[in-house]
């Protein structure tokens, strides 16, 4: 039947197929899931309208058979009687009711056994349907991890610890150079004193000197 070609065609092993050839796979399951859920609502829909022939020539055969066993009742009611016309009717009606049993139970059986493959095939999408939705929690936790991964893999392409140790050793040749300018830039300051400027300093420093020779010899004799 029709409905039932997603699970000729959708076998677990196709779909793993394809959900890893997909590019949201996330996406391509809960598509999967959609899809089967509505044809197993179909299937569902399909097997009750079997079931309800499989019982309707059930019923028929069934109801044959107690007309069979009626009619046998009153061919031996009308024979004790000796009524030799109503036993012959009885019995035309019996052979008639037989005929038709026959044919209604060979119906019931084709009808049963269909309704029995639809059944198992019913059974069998509920299966992987079920499956598809347990699936689907591991697919998506597997997805986030390899898709942090991924990002985690794309900004590290453009680091290496030989990039990193390059760039922290210009980082340490420009301090130095900044540190070698300020000292020169110093020694420069220094170097650029005026004579008037000397002199003064010259005199601060005998100051000092002065003054601490006078305190030291507060103290010679003590």
């Amino acid at each position: 039947m029709a409905i039932f070609k997603r699970l000729r065609d959708l076998t677990m092993s196709n779909i793993n197929a394809i959900i890893d050839k997909a590019e949201d796979p996330v996406k391509m399951t809960d598509q999967y899931i959609r899809d089967m859920t509505e044809d197993l609502e179909d299937a569902e829909k399909a097997v009750a309208a079997q079931i309800a022939i499989e019982k309707k020539f059930k019923q028929l055969y069934e109801e044959q058979q107690a007309l069979v066993e009626k009619r046998t009742q009153q061919a031996h009611t009308a024979a004790q009687a000796q009524n030799v016309e109503l036993a012959r009717r009885a019995l035309e009606e019996k052979k008639a009711a037989e005929q038709k049993m026959a044919e209604y139970k060979a119906s019931y059986d084709q009808n049963k056994a269909a309704a029995d493959n639809l059944r198992n095939k019913l059974d069998e999408m509920r299966k992987q349907l079920t499956e598809m939705k347990n699936k689907r929690e591991t697919l998506v936790a597997r997805y986030n991890a390899a898709k942090a991964q991924t990002e985690i893999n794309k900004a590290m392409a453009g680091f290496s610890t030989d990039s990193a140790t390059s760039g922290m050793k210009r980082m340490e040749e420009k301090m130095l150079q900044m540190e070698a300018q300020a000292e020169a830039s110093n020694e420069m300051s220094s170097k650029g004193k005026s004579l008037d400027e000397e002199f003064e300093q010259l005199g601060k420093d005998k100051a000092v000197e002065d003054e601490l020779a006078a305190l030291m010899k507060q103290y010679e004799n003590k």
